[in-house]
């Protein structure tokens, strides 16, 4: 009988690329992650790893073997969604996931439905960046989350996460009120711009939209927070793309100029999660906050 937990490790060697990654992501001594991926080999009958100086690389038969253990863990949160379901009453601890621009919109009035209707549940907020959300949600450190990319910048399917639809946005180019009589992307060739920290998909997204418009970006500030990158545009430190949810009371320097990209927000979970009385209650929370919101937003 194959080791679920040895599984795991295999899977994440799969996707994180090596012994060490996978220590750490694991908190286990790489020596410790060798010897159960040693174990999951014998268990196996078949070689599993090859080693190529001193890195290692799946055979084909461990890429099979993880394909089936996206099934199995699959399987297994299904399992304990039925079990749940089968229990009186919504308790324990969910950790809840979200990016920075939903946290203050979409995010308040769903965790107070589920405190009101489910007060056993310890509801758990982490802000996070969405290229985050994935490895969150497969190790355990979030059981829900809103997770989103951009038309422009598409996230690819992860195997062991599921989701639902949520929200749409326009996307908008912040320029200073005065001064930017051309408001288009290729008007900003000679701008200063504003963009999210390398690595974060904010940054991704404006660099995308940059080339697509025929030049790269000169970067002046990094900043992640959208009410301080409104503010640096206001000051005239230059010009910034702002989605609709973090756009609603723009400082009266700052003009917002719709674009044709959008961003896509989904509500993520494990996979075979989705019919945990947990996690449903959660999807319901947020898809009702969520379609409060685009009726009344809050005034400024």
């Amino acid at each position: 009988m194959l080791d679920v937990r040895r599984l795991r490790l295999l899977r994440d060697l799969a996707r994180l690329g090596t012994i060490a990654a996978v220590a750490q992501a694991r908190a286990y001594t790489p020596s410790a992650v060798s010897q159960q991926l040693a174990a999951l080999q014998r268990e196996a009958g078949v070689p599993l790893l090859e080693h190529t100086g001193r890195s290692v690389r799946l055979t084909p038969a461990a890429t099979a073997l993880v394909h089936h253990t996206e099934a199995v863990l699959a399987a297994l949160e299904a399992a304990s969604a039925t079990l749940a379901a089968a229990r009186t009453g919504l308790s324990g601890t969910v950790r809840i996931g979200a990016f920075p621009s939903a946290v203050p919109t979409l995010l308040p009035a769903a965790l107070v439905a589920l405190g009101r209707d489910h007060p056993a549940l310890d509801l758990m907020v982490t802000e996070l960046d969405p290229v985050d959300v994935p490895d969150a949600l497969r190790d355990g450190r979030l059981d829900v989350a809103l997770w989103h990319d951009y038309d422009v910048a598409p996230v690819e399917s992860d195997p062991g996460v599921d989701s639902v639809r949520l929200l749409d946005e326009k996307v908008f180019l912040a320029v200073p009120a005065e001064g930017w009589p051309d408001r288009t992307v290729a008007g900003t060739r000679e701008a200063a711009w504003i963009v999210g920290t390398p690595g974060t998909l904010c940054h991704t997204v404006a660099m995308r939209v940059c080339q697509a418009a025929g030049f790269t970006a000169r970067v002046r500030h990094h900043a992640d927070d959208f009410t301080a990158v409104l503010a640096l545009v206001a000051a005239g430190q230059g010009v910034a793309l702002v989605p609709e949810l973090a756009a609603a009371h723009p400082p009266a320097d700052v003009r917002l100029v719709p674009l044709d990209v959008h961003r896509r927000t989904r509500i993520a979970y494990r996979r075979g999660a989705a019919g945990h009385p947990v996690i449903a209650a959660c999807v319901a929370a947020l898809e009702s906050s969520t379609s409060a919101y685009l009726v009344s937003p809050p005034s400024a």
